[in-house]
């Protein structure tokens, strides 16, 4: 061998054994100009927290982030959070954070227990989402809701989505229950064993956790009353056996709330990079939402109509400003928005009870009382 390959496969050696990769003959280094810098990686970067991971605002993060991302100027970093309350803490708080998907609930709670003074001027709004259906599933012998009082009632973990609606809705209805925290799998098993009475779960129809209950097992959703009290809170919503054909019947649809979430902002008026990147994001969302109806998105996407306005809350102004430009694009209501969903629910109820037919102008009359009732209007 001579001296000229020994050097060669000696220089050959140290090179892979610094790299502790594998070698190929004639490979050139990575021009180190060619490497993304920090301002490339955060260019038209927000960062959206969502809820827990087994909440639906998770999958809602990444489809919103597979229409607003552009690959170069726009991108939604998703950030699995750790229950509502939290969520707006972080969003307040924490560095880095400049969005939220939150319960309307937990906006409402936040402000009535006063737990951030002035949060209505240092948060604001970019639209109302989907809603959540509220789950009560209970044993057979539980056979409505007030026979739950002095019983068991498992609410999910501390700080989530559900233990904040149940604890809500259950002090609306003036009806005392034992709470349990346990997680959900850990709460179902102690259902089916007798242990808690009843357990509840806010999740958007159709939830897998329920698609896998037999009705056989002796265990049914319950029916939520509509007191007025509960409709200034809630909107109403109806479980049927097209949503979960193994545990409801068609003869047994449940009345039930629902939740609504909140695309809410941090205050970054100071921060002018970070809000343009928001500005950006919202056009973006607002200009290519159509794409969120196509097939393959979430079904809840559907009910979605980013004009509707939450009462009692300033909505972002470049949100605003994108809803005055575009006003014809934005009121045109998607096929499952809240008045539709509204109509809905009173055929069914009336036809129940084997009541007449409502018309149209008879619903929509209702209807408009209905949405003052539910902002306070009427009281």
């Amino acid at each position: 061998m001579t001296s000229m390959f020994r050097l060669a496969l000696c220089t050959l050696t140290i090179a892979v054994s610094i790299s502790g990769g594998t070698a190929y003959v004639g490979q050139a280094a990575e021009p180190a100009g060619l490497a993304p810098n920090s301002a490339v990686v955060n260019r038209g970067v927000v960062e959206l927290v969502t809820g827990r991971s087994r909440d639906g605002s998770v999958r809602m993060a990444e489809e919103i982030a597979g229409i607003v991302d552009d690959g170069a100027t726009r991108r939604v970093v998703p950030v699995v959070g750790k229950g509502n309350l939290q969520n707006i803490t972080d969003l307040k708080y924490l560095r880095g954070i400049d969005l939220a998907i939150v319960p309307a609930d937990a906006l409402e709670y936040a402000r009535e227990q006063r737990l951030f003074p002035g949060i209505e001027g240092s948060l604001s709004y970019i639209a109302k989402l989907y809603s959540q259906e509220f789950h009560l599933l209970a044993r057979s012998d539980i056979k409505k809701i007030a026979d739950l009082s002095g019983q068991t009632v498992n609410v999910d973990v501390q700080g989530s989505s559900t233990a904040l609606t149940t604890t809500r809705l259950f002090n609306l209805l003036r009806i005392n229950v034992k709470i349990a925290n346990d997680n959900q799998d850990a709460a179902l098993r102690k259902l089916r064993n007798g242990e808690i009475a009843a357990l509840a779960f806010v999740a958007a129809i159709p939830a897998p956790f329920f698609q896998a209950i037999d009705a056989t097992d002796g265990l049914h959703l319950l029916s939520i009353p509509l007191t007025p009290a509960v409709a200034s809170a809630y909107v109403p919503s109806r479980i049927t056996a097209a949503d979960y054909p193994r545990l409801v019947t068609s003869e047994q649809s449940t009345d039930t709330i629902a939740v609504e979430t909140v695309l809410i902002a941090a205050d970054l008026r100071n921060l002018s990079d970070r809000y343009r990147n928001i500005a950006n994001f919202i056009d973006a969302l607002f200009t290519n939402f159509q794409g969120l109806l196509a097939p393959g998105h979430h079904p809840k996407w559907r009910e979605v109509n980013i004009a509707a306005e939450l009462p009692g809350w300033t909505r972002h102004a470049a949100a605003r400003q994108w809803l005055q430009r575009n006003a014809p694009v934005a009121v045109s209501s998607p096929p499952e928005s809240l008045q539709v969903l509204f109509s809905r629910f009173v055929d069914e109820r009336r036809q129940a009870s084997g009541g007449a037919s409502m018309s149209d102008s008879e619903k929509e009359a209702l209807f408009r009382q209905f949405r003052a009732w539910q902002n306070g209007q009427a009281r």
